[in-house]
């Protein structure tokens, strides 16, 4: 058994503590610790020897650690969304090019709004089921989405996953607030779907 371990207390990692002294905190199965000899922080419920000592049953399949929170998967979505734009402008602009009537201009520049959040979606479904788990907006910021046992999420799954994304926005925001009070970070979408999104490192 290691002698001392980081422990995650309110988000910060502090220590290093003696076993005694882990007797002493209020240690979950879920709280994360690290030693010196592992790469990355562990739950408690992941750690076989802080199972005994705590009398925790061991999770034999070590569940994702970090979850991105709900700030850090919106500034993604405007990340995906500007990208969007960016490209819808430059289609838009070779288009408008051949046209001469200023109504027709305005009328087509518009018609094709909705396009947009049509793409989003498209390539939300496509790019979170691929082995990059990801958009470009997350992707750039590290995280990545996976089932609730951390593991690639399926294309069906990741259409359910997106497409319930409309829940939220017919809450008016609620459905994507609350994964501010999930621990797991979960909004209303990701646990319809089943589906979590990680970040790599604990920050």
């Amino acid at each position: 058994m290691e002698d001392e371990y980081l422990v995650v207390i309110d988000g910060k990692p502090q220590g290093p503590f003696t076993i005694e002294q882990l007797k002493g905190l209020n240690i979950g199965p879920g709280t994360f610790v690290k030693t010196r000899t592992m790469k990355d922080y562990k739950e408690v419920g992941e750690v076989e020897e802080l199972c005994r000592l705590f009398g925790f049953s061991h999770q034999a399949i070590a569940r994702p650690q970090y979850y991105a929170s709900p700030d850090v998967r919106m500034l993604a979505v405007v990340i995906d969304y500007l990208l969007i734009l960016v490209v819808y402008a430059v289609i838009l602009v070779i288009v408008v090019s051949f046209i001469e009537s200023k109504y027709l201009k305005i009328a087509v520049s518009l018609s094709g709004l909705p396009l947009v959040p049509i793409t989003k979606i498209i390539m939300g479904i496509f790019m979170e089921a691929s082995s990059r788990q990801a958009t470009f907006g997350k992707s750039w910021l590290a995280i990545k989405v996976t089932d609730e046992q951390g593991r690639r999420i399926s294309l069906g799954r990741s259409a359910a996953r997106n497409i319930f994304k409309i829940v939220p926005v017919l809450t008016l925001g609620i459905g994507y607030l609350s994964g501010f009070f999930s621990k797991r970070q979960q909004c209303l979408h990701d646990k319809l779907a089943g589906t979590l999104v990680i970040k790599g490192r604990l920050v």
